[in-house]
């Protein structure tokens, strides 16, 4: 059965140590019957597997929210994921799905959501508001990630996120090249200047593009980080056009996509 696209990102990026590294991303599964079976996803981490990536980076928002698609067991959908692969490790957050699958966490009454302990009891290492180094051409680079900016509704268009930035960099090395994971792309306009690549999900890349643009982007910035490479003030984001649906079945040019961040 033929795969789901392969996007490519090729960068130079200012501050990069040299050498070369391969992340692969995936990013918004949102598991769900028919569409985005356990068993379809083990197909797409097998298929993400064969690229060969130095570092594999879960983006969130691992259940669907699709009427009238059939909810997943999300321990399946944990199961699926765990089989990804990489020489320097797999690495997730949670994005703002994955809070809202928990009605308990939903309500704000509790600290973590289920998704927490399914990613953990499968030995998926969540990055949630903290760092870690890893090696690299006999170096090190950080790699953060962030809680979801919109973990908790409060009325229509307004959010309380998970996130803490600074949490996130505390004892951080930031003369180090850093990476960061964050579900939504919002944050990229708040960041430090240390945080050199940012790498998102969440917008779909706009799941449908009419006239080359992305008319509907969950986002505060509207098209502004809706896809893609964007370069602000020396720093790069990558938003990566995602896996599953989002509302309806439909994408329209801009298929599902397994991203591919090449650091050179």
């Amino acid at each position: 059965m033929k795969g789901v696209r392969v996007k490519t990102w090729r960068l130079s990026p200012k501050g990069w140590p040299g050498g070369r590294l391969r992340i692969v991303a995936l990013a918004d599964p949102h598991a769900c019957w028919p569409w985005m079976t356990p068993a379809r996803l083990k197909r797409i981490v097998a298929q993400a597997n064969a690229l060969r990536g130095d570092l594999m980076v879960l983006l969130g928002d691992y259940p669907g929210h699709l009427m009238p698609a059939a909810r997943v067991d999300p321990a399946r959908v944990a199961h699926a994921l765990s089989g990804a692969r990489a020489e320097k490790g797999v690495f997730a957050v949670l994005g703002n799905h994955d809070w809202w699958d928990d009605p308990a966490a939903r309500d704000g009454g509790t600290e973590e959501c289920f998704w927490h302990n399914h990613l953990r009891d499968h030995q998926i290492t969540l990055l949630e508001n903290r760092h870690v180094t890893l090696p690299h051409q006999g170096g090190q680079l950080n790699l953060a990630g962030l809680g979801s900016q919109r973990a908790f509704r409060r009325k229509k268009g307004e959010f309380r996120g998970t996130h803490d930035v600074q949490a996130a960099f505390r004892g951080m090395q930031t003369s180090l090249y850093t990476i960061l994971l964050a579900h939504e792309p919002d944050i990229f306009a708040e960041l430090p200047d240390h945080v050199n690549l940012t790498l998102s999900g969440h917008t779909h890349g706009g799941q449908i593009r009419l006239f080359g643009r992305a008319h509907v982007v969950p986002s505060r910035y509207g098209e502004r980080y809706a896809y893609g490479h964007v370069v602000e003030k020396g720093r790069d984001l990558i938003v990566s056009g995602g896996l599953g649906y989002s509302g309806i079945p439909v994408r329209f040019a801009m298929p599902p996509e397994i991203t591919v961040v090449d650091l050179q």
